[in-house]
């Protein structure tokens, strides 16, 4: 314990005491604090460019929304719902202990019955698909209705956190406005309509994210499951009969093991979702005369022996956009690349013949408005090839910084 105790002080002095602050000391009825710093540290992972301009940044209330869907998918299990605050008793009636616990609940519902899917990291998945137009498509009426309804709920439970974080009220954060309404001296990530309701991140802070993000999600991790281990969780047997005490019900003084949450939280997908639709454009690409090369053991493929390689693994982090999937030698790929992200060598290497897959991709009608559309919302620049494999290879590179990830 004393070993562990001294972990976390080391820990705390590398984290922004802005954020530590937040994480350690702040008062918390839920988790949404905790959320809200993963969920913007995620962002700040995800689009590395911002870490070299000098202004704030505006983040849609919707993309932050959508990590907590991912997030709190495990806890909204209809069978086990794993409690994240107390339940005020009010009028009778049993307040939830999330605003959105509703909504995200028919959400995985309706995904259960349509998908027939589980697990705790099927909401990695589908935050990732809807995020792009052609994978949202693929989705029912009901689902996407749900999903939209979910966001919608979570958008507006955000406000709690971003009001509250801090010693006093929009301190660390102030009021979300609307993109239109932020001026030019707020830049905003890409995707970002003039019309969403933006959380401003100060320049300083995007810093701190950036430069501590593998310290910031083990600290949020941490702490997330420190909170959730305190709250009281129902127990499975029938009849048993909640108390109300004062103004919150409270249940059985079951609790949840901390290893548990851990799992829930840091569970990432592992299965593959069908790639059918981009197998079948790049054999269309490569019957029509288009030599694609691995980018890792530079062998010339053809449409019997290729496998589709996800750059930037799912196990870091599921990227079904099309700048992220490129043919590779099937052995490369399985054996040697695995989940593991390329090394400095092996990127720069690999530069020229992204170039050559992209120009590909760029040449067929169905697939260049799609990598067009998919690099904008991840680099906010145009699908040129050259320009793209650069921005991958530099994304890949953020990551590699950042995280601490294993290499090849």
């Amino acid at each position: 314990m004393i070993v562990y105790s001294s972990w976390m002080e080391k820990l705390d002095s590398f984290v922004d005491s802005t954020l530590s602050t937040i994480l350690r000391h702040d008062s918390k009825q839920t988790s949404y604090k905790i959320a809200l710093l993963r969920a913007i540290n995620e962002i700040a992972l995800a689009f590395p460019d911002f870490h070299h301009r000098e202004q704030p940044v505006a983040i849609p209330l919707r993309a932050l929304a959508a990590r907590w869907i991912a997030y709190y998918w495990p806890f909204v299990a209809a069978d086990r719902p794993i409690y994240q605050g107390p339940r005020a008793l009010r009028n009778g009636a049993v307040r939830n202990d999330l605003a959105f616990r509703p909504a995200l609940t028919a959400l995985r519902a309706r995904w259960e019955a349509e998908l027939g899917t589980g697990q705790a990291a099927d909401g990695f998945i589908l935050t990732a698909d809807m995020r792009l137009p052609r994978k949202r498509a693929t989705y029912s009426v009901e689902l996407v209705r749900a999903y939209d309804q979910a966001l919608s709920a979570i958008c507006d439970a955000l406000l709690q956190p971003i009001q509250y974080a801090g010693p006093e009220q929009w301190q660390v954060f102030a009021r979300p406005q609307t993109y239109a309404a932020l001026g030019e001296s707020v830049t905003a990530i890409p995707g970002t309509q003039p019309q969403d309701r933006c959380v401003v991140v100060s320049h300083e802070l995007w810093q701190s994210f950036t430069r501590l993000s593998l310290w910031v999600e083990a600290l949020c991790i941490h702490e997330w499951c420190l909170f959730s281990e305190r709250i009281a969780q129902e127990l499975p047997q029938a009849g048993v009969v909640a108390e109300a005490r004062g103004s919150y019900l409270t249940e059985s003084p079951t609790r949840l093991d901390r290893g548990e949450v851990f799992r829930l939280l840091t569970d990432y997908p592992e299965n593959r979702r069908p790639l059918s639709w981009e197998r079948h454009q790049i054999d269309l690409l490569m019957l029509e005369g288009h030599r694609f090369t691995c980018p890792w053991s530079r062998r010339t493929l053809t449409t019997t022996e290729y496998a589709i390689d996800h750059i930037v693994p799912l196990a870091v982090y599921p990227i079904n956009e099309l700048w992220n999937l490129v043919p590779a030698d099937p052995l490369t790929n399985t054996q040697v690349k695995r989940a593991r992200l390329p090394s400095e060598a092996r990127r720069q290497q690999a530069i020229p013949y992204l170039t050559q897959t992209y120009r590909h991709y760029a040449s067929s009608t169905v697939l260049s408005p799609v990598l067009d559309e998919e690099a904008r919302l991840r680099f906010g620049v145009l699908a040129e090839a050259d320009l793209l494999a650069r921005n991958a290879v530099q994304f890949i590179g953020r990551l590699v910084e950042t995280r601490n990830l294993p290499l090849f």
